[in-house]
């Protein structure tokens, strides 16, 4: 009896005492339970870390990503549209057709002539549309954003307004976009801007023609603009050579274009890189600024509306909504007020105006078109250098 007695004691007695290190054992059996989730969790970690490192590399090595990427040509929606049909999508007065700047390159083009001729257009070919190109209402050529054709719905929405305001829309698809041929470019983008635009001049006569650019499309315009003044000026001091009685100044204004419409417009393509969100996240990066630079220079991508404003003397009407989620409002701001010290210079500050949307309504980057006064907002401005848009209108 004492001896069973003795032997539970002792069992206990063992079972009491703790081997040396069997705390570190149980804390490591522990910890081993979650180890599977913490070696996920690192894994995950580490993929980041290279992927936000590898991305600056593998723009610098392979800078037409980027370029691509912004220009997003190859996204060719909306999907199952056929171009050459402008009345599937209600344009029922407008005409598909091609232009050739230069070899090899195709463009696709809308002419949608006002409603007030509707019936007329019924049946009629290439040179009716043309012809009525230069019956004295205002042509606007319209140049629009990345991703996609000239059949976007918020495009088309915009043409059926000013359509319905009485105006002939040419709606261009650069090259490389919608079923333009070619590969786009900021030099290909303007070049195919300025022969749709002369193109039009030739058959214009004493019509007004404005440039109206949509975020993308405001570079093209801008660009395009400051190639036309350009070429205005050399004519005007050669006219001036062989009129002595005419001063340059007198003909300089018949020759530009007759007025630019920015909507969400940008400062220049870097700027605009550099706000997205996605490049936000690497301006902590050191030279994080000089890789975007050389990214974007060997792009040969600039679109620099910053620059262009300077110069430009045509009237400019710009339209930006504060909500918008693609170019920052800030940027629409920045360039109204560079427009209006240039102007300042020239005594010619009501040439300038800007229109801006409150947040509140939702216009956001694509959706200008639902204000239901554009159409006055642009007719006032297109129908006298000197009209009353106060500046800057908020709605």
């Amino acid at each position: 009896m004492r001896q069973t007695v003795d032997t539970e004691n002792e069992t206990k007695t063992k079972d009491s005492k703790e081997t040396p290190g069997s705390e570190n054992k149980k804390s490591y059996c522990k910890l081993s339970q979650y180890s599977p989730g913490l070696s996920i969790l690192k894994k995950a970690i580490l993929l980041q870390c290279i992927v936000y490192i590898s991305l600056p590399v593998i723009l610098c090595l392979f800078p037409w990503i980027l370029g691509q990427v912004v220009f997003s040509h190859w996204l060719r929606i909306p999907y199952l549209v056929d171009l050459a049909s402008p009345a599937e999508l209600s344009l029922n007065h407008t005409l598909n057709f091609y232009l050739s700047p230069e070899e090899g390159i195709s463009l696709g083009v809308w002419h949608t002539v006002p409603d007030s001729q509707w019936e007329k257009a019924q049946g009629a070919g290439p040179e009716w549309y043309s012809e009525t190109l230069g019956d004295g209402s205002p042509v606007i050529i319209y140049l629009h954003g990345n991703v996609g054709s000239r059949a976007i719905n918020h495009r088309v929405e915009l043409v059926k307004i000013l359509s319905a305001a009485g105006y002939h829309v040419l709606s261009l698809d650069y090259r490389g976009y919608g079923d333009s041929s070619g590969e786009p470019s900021e030099v290909g983008l303007t070049s195919d801007a300025l022969y749709l635009y002369q193109w039009v001049k030739t058959r214009s006569r004493t019509s007004q023609i404005c440039l109206w650019g949509h975020s993308l499309g405001t570079g093209v315009a801008t660009n395009a603009a400051v190639k036309i003044q350009e070429q205005a000026m050399e004519l005007a001091r050669e006219r001036a050579r062989d009129l002595r009685d005419v001063t340059q100044a007198n003909l300089e204004p018949s020759y530009a274009v007759d007025g630019v419409i920015l909507e969400a417009p940008y400062t220049n393509m870097e700027e605009e890189v550099a706000s997205h969100p996605l490049s936000v996240m690497y301006q902590c990066l050191p030279g994080f600024e000089s890789v975007l630079h050389h990214v974007m220079r060997s792009n040969n991508m600039v679109f620099a509306n910053d620059e262009n404003l300077k110069t430009l003397t045509t009237r400019i009407l710009f339209l930006h909504a504060e909500d918008d989620n693609v170019v920052p409002f800030y940027m629409g701001q920045k360039l109204y007020q560079i427009a209006l010290q240039a102007r300042r210079q020239q005594y010619a500050e009501d040439q300038v105006h800007m229109v801006s949307y409150s947040g509140s309504l939702g216009y956001s980057h694509n959706y200008i078109y639902l204000d239901p006064n554009l159409a006055s907002v642009v007719g006032r401005f297109l129908q006298s250098k000197n009209n009353n848009i106060d500046r800057p209108i908020v709605r």
